[in-house]
C-alpha cells in the first residue's frame, strides 16, 4: 500500500511516538479506564452471563423495493407494534429509542425512511477534525484522530440512517485507517468517510467514480502514483484493477439476476488479461497538490486525484470483452467505469452485500432478486439509484415479516462495534469532555475486536461468504460472515469491555471517556424487575428475548436488594449487560 506521499525522515520519529492530543501533549490510550471499579454481577447473574456468552453456531443466518411507494399515505402507519418498529430501526440504523419507535409507528416504515434519507447531514468528519484542532502541522502524521472522528460520527450524529448505510459501504469498498500512512492520514480517512456519506443515497455510478479518484483509496490500493510501463520493466500496478472488479462491482463468478450462480456453476467473471488491461486505465493519477501543498495543508486529500497524461498508459485495451479506445486518460476512465457499472452482476452482487450488512446473512434468492431489480431500475428507468436500493433492502417483505416465518437460522450476528454504538445511542452516551477521545478498539482480548474504518485488509473484517466451520451452518453451507471475527477470545473481550463500559464508560485516556452519566429512565423502573427487563428487551433486542431468558435475567436482578444507590445502579447495569450477552440479542433477527 502506498503512503499519502512520502514524509521526510523526521516524520518516522513523530509517527512512532505516543499519540499526541490535539494540543500536542501525549495521550496514551486507556481502553479500560478504572477497571478496578468494575461492578460485580451477583452469583446468579454471573451464571446467566456465562450461559449467554456462548450461543450455538446455528443462530445466525440468511429475504418490493418500495422505490415508488406513496409514503404520504403509508399503509403501515398506525399498524406497527413497538417491537416491530424497534426491529426495523435496528436494521435501518443503530438503535431504537422510545421516540424513534413512536415515530415509525405513526408514520409507517416507508415514510419514516424517506424522511431520514432526506435528513440534514451531521457535521462532516473533515469539519469535525478542523473544529477540534487536528489540522495542526505538528500532528499531521497521526492517524488516531480518525478514530475520535468516527466515534463522534457514529454515536452523536442525528442522521443515523445515513451513517449506518455509509458504514455498510465502508465494509464493501474498504479503505482502512490502519493501512494509510504519510501526511494527514486522519484527514484522508475523514474525506473518504464523508464521500461515503455524501453518496450513500445517490447513484452507484457516481459513488464508484468518487471512490476510484479518492486519494485515500488511491493510497490504499495503489492507484495514487500508479505509472505506465517503461523500458526498465516497470508495469502498471494491478491492485485496484483487481479489487474494483472482485469486491466493488462484479465479483468472481457470473450471477443470475437473483444472485445464484449462472448456469449452476462457478464461471469466472474476469481473467488475468482483464486485470492487466484495466490496470492500464488506472495509471497517471497523482494528488491534486501544487507545490507540495499537502505537506502543510490537508485540503488536497479531499480533492479527486488528478491525471498526469505523461504517466498514463494510453493504448487501446479490452476489458470484459469491451473495448476502451486509446487516447485521453479521463475519457478512458469513464469508459472503464461504465463497463463495470453496467455489468449484469452488479445489482445482485452489491445488493446481497447490503442485505447482509443491514438485515440478514443469508437472504433468499428472491430477496436478492428484488433488491437487484431495484438497482437495475428504480421505477423511473434509472440504474444504480442507491436510495431505491436501500429502501428495497429495508422494506422487502422478507425483512419486514415476522422473523419466525423465516426460520430460526434467519438473521445476522450483530457486529461488535454496532453493539457498542447501539448501547451508546440507546442510553444517550456522551463524551465527558466533548473531545470523543476513544481509540482503535480492534484488540479482541481487551475490547471489541473491531473498530470502524479499521479493517485488517481490503477484504473487510470478514468475508461475505464466510461459513463457520464445524457448525450446523457449515452442514448447510450457510454463510454467517460476522462469525469470522468471533472466537473464545473475542467473546470474553467483548463481555469484559461492555461490563466496564456500561458502568463506567469507555475510556480514551485517564480523563476522557464516552459514558452514560445517568440511566434516568431505567433507574425509575429499578424496583420493578419485570418492567426494567421489558424496557431493555424492547430497546436493545426488539423484544426478541424468550420468556426463559427474560425469567433468567429477572431472577438474577432480583437477587440484588435495591436498598442503596449502588445496588439500584447494579440492577440497571446487570439488566443491560445480561441482555447484551445473550444469543437472542447477539443474533439480530
Amino acid at each position: 500500500m502506498e503512503t499519502l506521499d512520502t514524509p521526510p525522515p523526521t516524520a518516522a520519529d513523530e509517527a512512532a511516538a505516543p499519540r499526541p492530543r490535539r494540543d500536542g501533549a501525549a495521550a496514551t490510550p486507556d481502553p479500560h479506564g478504572p477497571s478496578a471499579r468494575a461492578f460485580a454481577l451477583p452469583a446468579l447473574a454471573a451464571t446467566a452471563l456465562a450461559a449467554c456468552g456462548g450461543g450455538s453456531g446455528d443462530g445466525a443466518a440468511s429475504g418490493t423495493s418500495g422505490a415508488g411507494s406513496d409514503t404520504a399515505a403509508d399503509p403501515t402507519a398506525g399498524s406497527i407494534t413497538p417491537a416491530q418498529a424497534a426491529r426495523f430501526l435496528q436494521q435501518a440504523q443503530f438503535s431504537s429509542t422510545e421516540a424513534e419507535i413512536a415515530a415509525v409507528q405513526a408514520k409507517g416504515y416507508a415514510r419514516w425512511l424517506d424522511e431520514q434519507m432526506s435528513a440534514t447531514s451531521h457535521t462532516s468528519g473533515w469539519d469535525w477534525l478542523v473544529a477540534h484542532g487536528y489540522q495542526q502541522v505538528s500532528i499531521r502524521f497521526n492517524s488516531g484522530y480518525a478514530d475520535h472522528m468516527m466515534w463522534n460520527q457514529l454515536i452523536a450524529a442525528g442522521d443515523a440512517v445515513r451513517k449506518r448505510v455509509a458504514l455498510a459501504w465502508s465494509e464493501i469498498m474498504v479503505v482502512s485507517t490502519s493501512g494509510i500512512d504519510g501526511y494527514w492520514p486522519s484527514f484522508a480517512m475523514a474525506a473518504y468517510w464523508d464521500l461515503l456519506n455524501r453518496h450513500a443515497f445517490g447513484n452507484y455510478r457516481e459513488l464508484l467514480e468518487a471512490v476510484t479518484l479518492n486519494p485515500a483509496m488511491g493510497a490504499y490500493l495503489n492507484t495514487l502514483g500508479n505509472k505506465k510501463a517503461n523500458d526498465a520493466g516497470r508495469v502498471p500496478d494491478e491492485n485496484y484493477a483487481r479489487e474494483v472488479m472482485q469486491l466493488f462491482t462484479i465479483g468472481l463468478h457470473e450471477l443470475n439476476a437473483d444472485g445464484t450462480l449462472s448456469g449452476g456453476s462457478a464461471r469466472e467473471t474476469y481473467g488475468p488479461e482483464d486485470v492487466s488491461s484495466l490496470a492500464c486505465v488506472f495509471t497517471g493519477y497523482t494528488l491534486d497538490s501544487a507545490n507540495r501543498e499537502h505537506e502543510s495543508n490537508p485540503e488536497p486529500l479531499r480533492r479527486p486525484m488528478k491525471l498526469d497524461p505523461t504517466l498514463h498508459a494510453g493504448d487501446a485495451v479490452t476489458v470484459l470483452g469491451q473495448g476502451i479506445p486509446a487516447g485521453d486518460g479521463a475519457a478512458r476512465l469513464q469508459r472503464a467505469l461504465d463497463i463495470l457499472f453496467n455489468h449484469a452482476n452488479v445489482g445482485p452482487f452489491i445488493g446481497r452485500q447490503l442485505i447482509q450488512r443491514l438485515v440478514t446473512s443469508h437472504p433468499s434468492a428472491a430477496y436478492v432478486g428484488r433488491v437487484a431489480a431495484a438497482f437495475n431500475d428504480n421505477g423511473a428507468g434509472v440504474r444504480g439509484d442507491l436510495r431505491a436500493v436501500t429502501k428495497a433492502v429495508l422494506l422487502d417483505p422478507e425483512a419486514r415479516q415476522d422473523p419466525a416465518q423465516n426460520g430460526s437460522a434467519w438473521g445476522k450476528l450483530r457486529e461488535p462495534m454496532i453493539r457498542f454504538v447501539q448501547w451508546a445511542r440507546t442510553f444517550g452516551a456522551t463524551s465527558s469532555d466533548g473531545e470523543w477521545i476513544l481509540w482503535d478498539l480492534s484488540d479482541p482480548s481487551t475490547s471489541l475486536g473491531q473498530s470502524p474504518l479499521r479493517s485488517p485488509s481490503v477484504f473487510n473484517f470478514f468475508r461475505p461468504g464466510y461459513v463457520p466451520p464445524g457448525t450446523a451452518l457449515a452442514e448447510r453451507k450457510q454463510p454467517a460472515p460476522e462469525f469470522q471475527i468471533t472466537n473464545e477470545n473475542s467473546v470474553a473481550g467483548y463481555l469484559n469491555f461492555m461490563q466496564n463500559t456500561i458502568a463506567w464508560g469507555a475510556w480514551g485516556s485517564s480523563t476522557s471517556k464516552i459514558w452514560v452519566e445517568s440511566y434516568t429512565r431505567e433507574m425509575a423502573l429499578v424496583a420493578d424487575s419485570a418492567a426494567l427487563v421489558d424496557r431493555v428487551n424492547l430497546l436493545l433486542a426488539a423484544g426478541r428475548l424468550s420468556a426463559a431468558t427474560v425469567a433468567t435475567i429477572r431472577g438474577a436482578i432480583d437477587t440484588i436488594n435495591p436498598n442503596s444507590d449502588w445496588a439500584r445502579k447494579q440492577r440497571v447495569w446487570s439488566a443491560i449487560m445480561l441482555t447484551m450477552a445473550c444469543p437472542e440479542y447477539l443474533v439480530q433477527q
